[in-house]
């Protein structure tokens, strides 16, 4: 194992294709880069490495489609409060320890990046998911949550307002009505009940989580790249913007993604009665 020199925090496992920081890890395997987070507070050294983990695989044109998940009882319970706590007692400071400027200084721009991605992301719901640990999980496209794991938009409880785009994603998801409920009583709900108002799209035995939503990464990472970011593309604004402008987007990456060899590749396939052999390009 070596120490990465530009951040002492990060190291590199040569074995398996693995990297490693205090907080995050990142793993390669058939297309698909794995991030698990190794806490379940988000800390500002997790925010700032996971943020840093998305970004490079965002520029990693190897990557096909991303996995997170989290470790031990829970995927992520939000802001860690024994540290948020400890600053607001402080006083606060300027500059990176102003505890009521992390929002839009680290939250944001993480949600950002792991929304933007321009491939599939693959949640892995391992335990307990809570205030921005659920609105991270909801910034990704597919999610396999453990059979029982709990869920709660948690702000309100701590006498807070909603961050990382949380409130936005629940009326998207599952109605305002429902996401009003969610956020002003903050009640824990269950795996079971997030997958029926669609929050979670599949639900499985807690040793299976993994293995389930790596599956189906496996599967994103073979398939057609460039229409899949195509799809993202649109389904990031169809709930706001006109007709007009959905039928404009639509057909202008319809148009893009036509010239592309996975499209060639697969109506090729289909006249000649195969399974197309996609390789995102």
């Amino acid at each position: 194992m070596t120490v990465d020199a530009a951040d002492p925090r990060r190291t590199t496992e040569p074995e398996g294709g693995a990297t490693m920081s205090d907080t995050v890890t990142r793993e390669d395997a058939d297309g698909v880069a794995t991030l698990t987070l190794l806490r379940a507070g988000l800390t500002s050294a997790l925010r700032r490495d996971l943020r840093a983990a998305v970004e490079e695989v965002a520029a990693d044109d190897s990557v096909r489609a991303v996995l997170l998940t989290g470790t031990g009882r829970a995927f992520c319970v939000g802001q860690d409060l024994a540290e948020h706590l400890e600053k607001l007692q402080s006083g606060g400071a300027d500059g990176d320890d102003a505890p009521l400027s992390v929002v839009e200084r680290e939250y944001n721009p993480l949600v950002l990046a792991l929304a933007g991605l321009r491939v599939p992301v693959v949640v892995a719901i391992n335990g307990a998911c809570a205030g921005a640990g659920l609105g991270i999980a909801l910034a990704g496209d597919l999610r396999v949550a453990a059979a029982g794991s709990k869920f709660t938009t948690a702000f309100t409880g701590i006498g807070l307002s909603s961050d990382s785009a949380l409130a936005a994603r629940l009326v998207h998801s599952v109605g305002g009505s429902r996401a009003a409920q969610l956020l002003l009583m903050p009640d824990p709900f269950l795996a079971e009940s997030a997958a029926e108002w669609g929050l979670v799209h599949r639900v499985v035995a807690p040793e299976q989580v993994l293995a389930e939503a790596r599956e189906l990464a496996v599967r994103l990472a073979a398939g057609p790249t460039a229409a899949y970011r195509a799809v993202k593309t649109v389904l990031a604004t169809a709930a706001t913007d006109s007709l007009e402008q959905t039928l404009a987007l639509e057909a202008r990456l319809q148009a893009e993604v036509g010239q592309s060899a996975d499209h060639r590749e697969a109506v090729e396939a289909f006249l000649a009665k195969r399974a197309p052999r996609f390789t995102g390009s």
